[in-house]
């Protein structure tokens, strides 16, 4: 696995609405942790509800836009999307076989979620020619009886599989009932996930999302099951933290999914002893933490502090040792501690400068636990005296 930043290279088109195309691959590579580049082939004036209007943009700007960001910046996966014409889509397949060891995973993108056509019956029969050169291919069912005129989703996937020598990922999203499952066919394997639909009507680029989190990981240098796999948390966690925009299909939330799935150790949660359970769980709560879990017969709660989870576990028989200290990170200290203290609750002292470049304001839980809200900015992880690398 790489500890350098995956540069992923996204070609598709754009949606003004923000949720699909370049728009959905950029905010689910960034937000992984990769470098997103990309070379538009198609603008399109859309929203939650349609496709309005679609301008192809010419094949020889499309490959200008490769080849400048692979000369310069260099690429460590490939992304491909919708695609505006046939003679793109073949001149595209030309340029990627030149690429020696690169992945490229190809969603083959053909109707909108909301219904709109987005590939013509040439553009479609050019695929092939993508199919060849791509790692993976990611179609959703229309698009795999499209692709091969088979009613039977293995056996077109296995038709794929055996004609272009890419694995292909079987998308059962639109399948029916509550269930779904997912199949990875590769030549002499299959691996399939299974899992409980999200009940949200915001799926509106759920595919380009799964194919760039999946060319993010393979960037990454993870396997193809691997990447699979987390690619498919990341959508999972996308569509749960859906904001509900639009009057259709809305956008998935990937701006809230940032410590959930990535690279390398996270430090995504903490857990606090305590004795008194409600006085614990107002006091938190009081702090501006949203709860998310109340198990008083367990005497256990969580709560969620931006992407971070902290939770408290009660026992009225423990010892309060001082030995850790919590730090909340927040942008309005002194106004919240000013907040804070006039609604009751009492602080060891107030926001002070401190010599390592951070505000700090000292307080204590119900359970003697200490608990600091501060502000550092770029001091707590780019201080003047910080490690080189």
């Amino acid at each position: 696995m790489t500890s350098k930043t995956p540069r992923i290279l996204i070609i598709a088109g754009s949606d003004s609405g923000g949720g699909a195309g370049i728009q959905a691959d950029i905010k689910t590579v960034t937000m992984l942790g990769g470098h997103a580049m990309t070379a538009v082939t198609a603008v399109t004036a859309q929203n939650t509800q349609g496709v309005s209007a679609v301008h192809t943009i010419p094949t020889e700007v499309v490959l200008s836009q490769i080849d400048a960001v692979i000369e310069d910046i260099g690429v460590d996966a490939v992304k491909i999307g919708m695609i505006g014409s046939p003679f793109t889509a073949l001149h595209i397949a030309e340029r990627l076989a030149k690429l020696e060891g690169v992945p490229v995973v190809f969603d083959p993108v053909m109707v909108a979620t909301s219904g709109a056509t987005l590939a013509d019956d040439a553009t479609v029969a050019a695929f092939g020619k993508l199919m060849d050169v791509a790692t993976i291919t990611t179609p959703n069912l229309p698009e795999l009886r499209r692709l091969t005129g088979q009613e039977d989703e293995v056996a077109a996937a296995l038709d794929l599989v055996s004609r272009h020598r890419s694995a292909v990922l079987i998308k059962g999203g639109h399948e029916e009932g509550d269930a779904l499952a997912d199949a990875l066919i590769e030549e002499d394997n299959m691996t399939s996930w299974q899992g409980q639909r999200i009940d949200t009507s915001s799926t509106h680029g759920t595919g380009c999302t799964l194919a760039s989190a999946i060319a993010f990981y393979l960037g990454a240098g993870l396997g193809l099951v691997q990447s699979v796999e987390r690619g498919r948390l990341f959508v999972r966690l996308a569509l749960r933290e859906a904001p509900g925009l639009g009057k259709g299909h809305g956008p998935l939330g990937h701006q809230a999914v940032r410590l959930d799935t990535g690279l390398g150790l996270r430090l995504n949660q903490v857990t606090v002893t305590g004795k008194d359970y409600p006085k614990m769980v107002e006091f938190y709560r009081r702090l501006g933490l949203k709860q998310i879990v109340d198990s008083p017969e367990n005497n256990y709660a969580r709560f969620e502090a931006g992407a971070v989870t902290f939770s408290i576990q009660c026992d009225p028989e423990v010892e309060i040792d001082e030995t850790i200290a919590v730090y909340f990170e927040c942008d309005d200290l002194d106004e919240r501690v000013e907040r804070l203290a006039r609604s009751g609750i009492p602080f060891e002292h107030g926001p002070r400068n401190q010599p390592w470049d951070w505000r700090e304001a000292r307080l204590r839980d119900p359970s003697g636990n200490t608990v600091f809200l501060y502000r550092a900015g770029e001091a707590r992880r780019f201080p003047p005296w910080r490690m080189s690398d």
